[in-house]
């Protein structure tokens, strides 16, 4: 079973791209805490697809609480150097705004693709 959830602030803006032919992708870093003794946080890459990344990208912020529930999802690319290079992310299939401020403005509390 592949299943994430997890709660934390952006630590990024949401950044929206299209993708054709006629889709949208947005993407942000969660700032996760850790518990206990190892204080800190955990960052994670997080990806959202088509009315829900429109709708994270127009009421989310860097610093907006979430939750998300979702996916992992693993890819590799070669980059300019040609280094082979590998990221682990999470697709997000929910999206829950956790601020109460956001809650207020939006029209979704929780957002589904």
């Amino acid at each position: 079973m592949n299943s994430v959830s997890l709660i934390g602030n952006l630590a990024t803006d949401v950044d929206v791209r299209d993708v054709p032919p006629d889709k949208k992708v947005a993407s942000f870093l969660l700032a996760v805490d850790r518990p206990g003794r190892d204080a800190g946080a955990d960052f994670v890459n997080v990806t959202t697809w088509n009315r829900q990344a429109e709708v994270c990208a127009e009421f989310l912020s860097k610093g907006s609480k979430i939750g998300v529930d979702g996916r992992l999802r693993s890819r590799t690319w070669e980059d300019a150097d040609g280094k082979r290079r590998s990221a682990i992310e999470v697709v997000a299939h929910n999206v829950q705004f956790l601020d109460a401020r956001v809650r207020e403005e939006s029209p979704f509390e929780t957002v589904a693709p």
